[in-house]
């Protein structure tokens, strides 16, 4: 096993908050409070928890029905722990691989507490009342060629039916078998799928199903918040954020005005209009808005504020009030979201320390790009390090065409561009001195003979592609392995077909290599 790290600043589309809070988290502490590198700031968020015994024993209680009997629940009915929470919405066949990138920072986290004196579990909330079915029925998968699929779970459900409600049709596993077969553990994952992904399962229970398989064996818990005791337990939150909307609005707003200025950008735009809430009713989950002090439901009937407290357990929060509702529920010393989820963090913070009077530290997970053997002889081959990956396929094939051009043509082409941009330049001083009308002539036409011998190298590099058909083999495999459809591995792929290709073990490798201490990408070799 091999890792060598990346800056996050050299990925596509790291946006300036992300990279402050990895890199110079002083800029950004006015909005996050507890820096996750400095090791007191898990002391300070474990002082500051004040967790009742009673919502203790109706979580285990909880969790139990969920989870079942396990060392990591005994160890939760403890008053003294505390937890390590993350989460995902429950994407088919564990959606994007950064979903087990989070559950492994979340156990490798709790462990490190633990051994440090903060006795803490991990816990993965699963976003079953998400009702956007777009996110979560499909997944992508590669075959031993290295080409992308896409697998298809295509329920049909009422609109705005949360996710985690919602039926799994069972050709799940007959076309991930097309895919996966010819991989060396394929026909090991393609039972965990088959045996999560059983006819009559929903979402949620099929997502629950396929991470115990994946990770129970390591004290992962997994908590449904749709489960009626976890809705009792949330509901007096809920209801205060009902109560106090208007004045949270305020605070979103303020935040969101403090971000800009300070040169971020907001994750949620909060509207004048903008509820926090949904209201879960006869299976469905209905948006509402804010309107002179009532909320309005998408038909135009309305509720008071008193009205809607009444009914907290059928609430359901957003974006923004969610993980606020999630460190309420649990005992949260730490929670591992991704560069998104941050955003949306720099946003909560307020609704935090207004509901809850303090925050958890955030934590970034551990970031992966994983390669095969023949992916990393290849950019060795080529001499290709991984951002150069981060372009188009036509893009790679050219860059390694010129890999493929002869040394010594290469060389002797580009002495010649700098022997032409040195003809050049002394031909327009003469010319300068002699006429001055003349010179920007002779720029025009030094641009042409430099791009007619540009002309000539592509053309050279594009001859010694043709000439090697398999190196076009190779860019695309390379692409499609590292930046698939122009996006960052892990979140495009499944773990799956990493598993089918490597084993469960990899599980244990990609462990090993979450560094905690490290904000870094990393890029593994399995």
């Amino acid at each position: 096993m091999e890792s060598r790290c990346l800056r996050h600043t050299e990925l596509p589309q790291t946006t300036n908050l992300f990279s402050d809070f990895l890199y110079h988290f002083a800029r950004v502490a006015p909005f996050y409070s507890l820096a996750p590198l400095d090791s007191s700031s898990y002391q300070a968020a474990a002082a500051a928890l004040r967790y009742p015994a009673e919502r203790r024993a109706a979580l285990v209680a909880a969790l139990r029905e969920q989870n079942g009997d396990s060392p990591a629940l005994e160890q939760l009915a403890r008053p003294e722990t505390l937890v390590v929470a993350t989460g995902q919405q429950v994407g088919l066949c564990s959606g994007p691989a950064y979903t087990a990138y989070k559950a492994l920072t979340a156990i490798k986290l709790a462990r490190r507490l633990t051994a440090d004196g903060i006795p803490a579990i991990p816990v993965f909330w699963m976003a079953t009342e998400d009702h956007d079915l777009a996110e979560v029925d499909h997944c992508w998968v590669f075959d031993p060629a290295g080409r992308p699929a896409r697998v298809e779970a295509a329920p049909s459900a009422p609109a705005n039916t949360p996710a985690g409600l919602v039926a799994v049709p069972c050709t799940v596993a007959s076309q991930l078998e097309a895919w996966l077969n010819g991989f060396p553990y394929g026909a090991e994952i393609l039972q965990l799928v088959a045996e999560s992904y059983v006819p009559g399962r929903t979402f949620g229970e099929a997502f629950a199903q396929l991470l115990r398989a994946l990770f129970g064996n390591r004290g992962l818990l997994l908590l449904d918040p749709l489960h009626p005791g976890l809705r009792a337990l949330a509901a007096p939150l809920l209801r205060e954020a009902v109560h106090h909307a208007d004045h949270l609005a305020e605070l979103l707003a303020e935040r969101n005005r403090a971000l800009e200025a300070a040169g971020y950008h907001v994750q949620v735009r909060v509207e004048p209009d903008t509820s926090l809430v949904f209201l879960l009713d006869h299976g469905r989950r209905h948006p509402l808005r804010r309107r002179a002090g009532r909320y309005v439901h998408p038909g135009g009937d309305s509720t008071s504020a008193q009205e809607l407290a009444g009914h907290a357990e059928r609430l359901s929060p957003n974006a923004l009030l969610r993980p606020v509702v999630q460190d309420y529920i649990l005992p949260t010393v730490a929670c591992v979201a991704g560069p998104a989820e941050l955003a949306y963090l720099a946003q909560s913070q307020v609704l935090y320390e207004q509901l809850l009077g303090r925050t958890p530290v955030f934590v970034h997970r551990a970031s992966f790009t994983l390669l095969d053997a023949r992916a990393d002889k290849l950019m060795t081959r080529y001499g290709l390090d991984l951002k150069d990956l981060f372009a188009s396929e036509a893009a790679l094939r050219d860059r390694i065409a010129r890999r493929l051009t002869p040394t010594d043509l290469v060389e002797r082409l580009a002495a010649a561009r700098t022997r032409v941009t040195q003809q050049v330049e002394q031909l327009r001083a003469e010319l300068r001195r002699f006429d001055p009308t003349l010179d920007e002539a002779m720029e025009r036409s030094g641009r042409k003979i430099l791009y007619q011998l540009a002309k000539i190298e592509r053309k050279a590099a594009r001859e010694a592609l043709r000439r090697d058909a398999r190196a076009a083999q190779d860019a695309e495999y390379l692409h499609n392995r590292v930046y698939p459809h122009k996006r960052l591995q892990e979140r495009f792929y499944s773990i799956l077909p990493f598993l089918a290709q490597s084993g469960l073990d990899a599980l244990e490798q990609i462990y090993d290599s979450v560094r905690l201490d490290c904000p870094d990408h990393q890029v593994l070799v399995l």
